[in-house]
Order: structure tokens, then sequence, then C-alpha cells
């Protein structure tokens, strides 16, 4: 692993240290419940392919892991049920890593940068507003999560170049993503999975989403804009200052000099990620396109860095052999994300899923509406921690949320909401998530970092989105 001083996007040794040992801590606490937690399971149905819980059902069964199977289980979850996802992650991020190695190299990105720049060096923040907003809107409107992972190293960069750091890169895009993701207005994973499952009208009830979408997005820009503006100002201030970064992008903008190669590939390249972003929107209303998604936009960019780096003028040797390079230096991240995926392994192969959920859904019990509410909403935040899939998690929750909230007098309504945000605002800030330790493990950020930058904003979302799901239950929504 090479120097963060060297190249725009890679997996820092430090950053990857820190990240190893937090996951290594949770795989740790995982396999201490299972010998502190009873083993139980709840009786299951199939509903359109998908896997649901019977409210009720549950009963205790034997289980337990041995500790060697606990071990390897960042390897043997790849053989487990619905491992097809990992690994197509896995091999979604290695082709990212290859293509933008590639690119760096052979100078198309920092010329594209330069080009932005020049075009927003003034209206910068109008800049900042709007692709926020755009990555917002991919989430929520779209339900775009994972399929935004190629767009962070790119807004990363662009951070840079406009005079910023790699936090305001990946908090206009990253933290825009999944918080539009979480507000739900119309993700098709969230909320119109789990609407679906309790029988409401897909996407009803929008209005209450939409106010959040907006709230959320007010929260977000006024967390970034005055970082930015301290960034700007002084960039020894950022906390993960890099004076031989800040160097690099300075001494790019005044090197810069036209380049008709360069300008024919960032041509290409427009071309062919503006077909991914478009597949992207479609898939919202084609189904058979959400199931080949990631692959199809793996294999989109895998062909704009190939046309972009060969008409730049980057032989075709040096570009296999440079995308290569950006392959090994990715795999650090593999191992990271194999590690995510093996707490939920130990926890269903030890049989202690259900028990967490079960031990949850008696706490409910006789419960005043509003905490009911919130316990459902931790519920979710819960498991988020363990299964960071939005559609996945509302078959294995709803069937027990519903009866929940009918017991308690809530409407399935603020249910879903609670769910909805339960699922969400976290996946950006939870060291289980795939897609967070790709994007942090791309421009070299370590979790402790991340999580000092980002935690004042994480709770300030947590307690904005409790006072609205109280404000929705006052209101009968």
């Amino acid at each position: 692993m090479e120097s963060q001083s060297k190249r725009v996007f890679n997996v820092g040794t430090r950053s990857f240290i820190v990240a190893l040992i937090i996951l290594f801590l949770l795989m740790i606490l995982t396999y201490a419940l299972t010998l502190i937690l009873p083993a139980g399971e709840y009786q299951r149905v199939m509903t359109d392919g998908k896997e649901s819980i019977v409210a009720g059902t549950y009963q205790s069964v034997s289980g337990g892991i041995s500790f060697w199977k606990w071990l390897l289980s960042p390897f043997l979850a790849l053989g487990a049920s619905g491992s097809g996802t990992v690994i197509a992650i896995i091999a979604f991020l290695l082709v990212i890593g290859g293509a933008f190695h590639a690119m760096d190299e052979c100078g198309v990105l920092s010329y594209m940068f330069n080009r932005v720049y020049r075009l927003f060096e003034t209206q910068r923040y109008r800049l900042l507003l709007i692709v926020s907003l755009f990555f917002m809107s991919l989430g929520a409107f779209v339900g775009s999560f994972e399929e935004c992972v190629p767009l962070v190293p790119i807004a990363v960069a662009l951070a840079y170049s406009l005079g910023w750091d790699a936090l305001v890169g990946l908090g206009m895009s990253l933290l825009a993503v999944g918080f539009g993701f979480s507000t739900g207005v119309l993700n098709p994973f969230t909320v119109g999975v789990a609407q679906k499952l309790v029988g409401l009208p897909m996407f009803s009830g929008v209005w209450m989403r939409l106010v959040t979408f907006v709230l959320i997005y007010g929260l977000l820009i006024a967390f970034l804009i005055p970082y930015a503006k301290k960034i700007e100002k002084n960039p020894a201030k950022s906390i993960i200052y890099d004076p031989a970064m800040t160097e690099r992008w300075a001494s790019l903008r005044t090197d810069y000099t036209e380049d008709k190669r360069k300008d024919r590939a960032l041509i290409w390249f427009a071309i062919v990620l503006g077909i991914g972003i478009a597949l992207i929107l479609v898939s919202s209303v084609v189904p058979l396109l959400q199931d080949i998604l990631m692959p199809l936009i793996a294999l989109i960019f895998l062909v704009a860095g190939t046309i972009s780096s060969l008409v730049s003028g980057m032989r075709l040797s040096g570009y296999l052999k440079s995308f290569g390079k950006g392959m090994l230096d990715i795999l650090p991240a593999v191992l990271l994300i194999l590690m995510a995926n093996s707490i939920r392994y130990t926890m269903v192969e030890s049989n202690i899923l259900d028990t967490i959920l079960y031990k949850t859904v008696q706490l409910t019990q006789n419960a005043p509406k509003g905490i009911v509410v919130l316990m459902i909403y931790a519920l979710a935040l819960v498991l988020e921690l363990f299964i960071s899939s939005g559609s996945a998690k509302a078959f294995l929750l709803m069937p027990l949320i519903a009866p929940i909230a009918d017991l308690s007098g809530i409407s399935r309504q603020i249910a879903v909401l609670a769910y909805a945000f339960g699922d969400g605002f976290s996946n950006v800030f939870y060291p289980t998530n795939p897609v967070l330790l790709i994007s942090l493990g791309i421009v070299g950020i370590g979790y402790g970092k991340w999580f000092r930058w980002s935690a004042k904003i994480q709770g300030s979302v947590l307690a904005l989105t409790c006072a609205l799901l109280l404000f929705a239950n006052a209101i009968g929504y």
C-alpha cells in the first residue's frame, strides 16, 4: 500500500489497521454474545422469493458456534446463503479500484478537476449545494447507495481541487446519498418493500418523508459549508491534513495547460458515465435492471476508465499494468468487507439473531406509544449493525414490527418511517457497512477519524429523526 501523498485513491496503511482492529473487536463481541445469549429462532415463510418471519413463533433451539468456525467466519461466510451480494460487491470494488488507478496515473482525473475548478472557482459553494442535492436525490428517489461508490472518489478529488479536503468530498457524496436513502421519499428498497409487507399503498404518506428530506438536506449543508470554509481558510485545521496532498493539488492548479487528448478522454468518460447515471435512474422503474445494476455499473466504469485512459495517450500495456496495481491496492478493503460480513454469519450460525429480535419485541409490551415508536427505531438501528441490506432487513423486521404497532395503537405508516430511519442513517456511520468501508478505504481515511468528524452530524440527525417520529405519532400520521 502506498502513502496517500503519492496517489489520490488508495487504502492507507494506518486507516486499514484502525478499521481492522475495530472490526476484529466487533467480531469478538459477537462471539461473546453467542456464549451468553440463548439460541432461538422464529418460523419463516417465503414471500415473493424473500424470507420473512412469522410473528409469535419464537422457540428455543440448539445453537452456538465453534471457536475455529468463528475464527474462519470471514471466509466461511462466502459460502453461506445470500453471499452472492458480498461477492458482487468485492468484484465491483476491484474493478473500480483498477479503473480509477489507471485514470489517476495517466493524468485524466487531475485534468478533469482542473477543468471543474476553473469553471466553478468563483461559485464553489453553489457547486457544493448542487452536488450534495444530486447525491441525496439519488438515494431518496431512486434508492441508490452501493451504486454510487464509483462517484465518491470523483467527489473527493473535486473537493481537493476546490481547496477543501477529502471529508468535504465524502460529505457531499457518501453522507448525502446515505442521508437521502434514509429519508426514503420514494426508496423502493426500504419504504417500498416495507409498505408492501405491512399492507400499505406503495409510497403512501410521502409528504412526511419529503419534509424529512428538506430538513436533513438543510442540516447537511449547515454542517458542510462552515467546515469547508474553515479548511479553505486554513487546510492545517483538517483532521486528515496532508501537506503533500495539499501541495499536489495546488501545483496541479497552477501547472494546468490545455490538452486536446485529455479533452477527448474526458468527453468519452462523461458519455459513458452519463449512461451509467441514466441506468441508475431508470432502474427505479425497471425491476430487471435492479437485479443486475451493480455488475452493470462496474462494467460501465471499466469501459469508461479503459477508453478515457487509452484516448489520453496511455499504452494498452501500461493501462493493464496500472489497472492490476489498482486492484492490488484495494485488496485490504476486501478483507475488511469479509470481516464485516462475518458478524452476521456468526449470529445466524449460532442462532442468536432471532433471540435478539425476540428480546427486543418483549421490551415493547405495555410501553407508551411514543416509547414504542422510538424502540422500533432503536431495533432497526441495532439490526443495521449486523444486516446492512435494507430490503433483507424489511423482510426480517416488518412481520414483527407490524403486530407491535397494531397492539400499541401506532399507525403502520409510522412503523415504516421508524424502520426506514433506522435502516439508513447509520449506513454511513457503522464500521460494519461495506459501502462505508469501501469509500473510506479508497480515499485512505481511517474509521476513527471518520467517526470523530461525522459523529456531530450523526447525533444531530438522530435527535431530529426522533423528534420527527414523535411529531408524526402526535398528529396521527
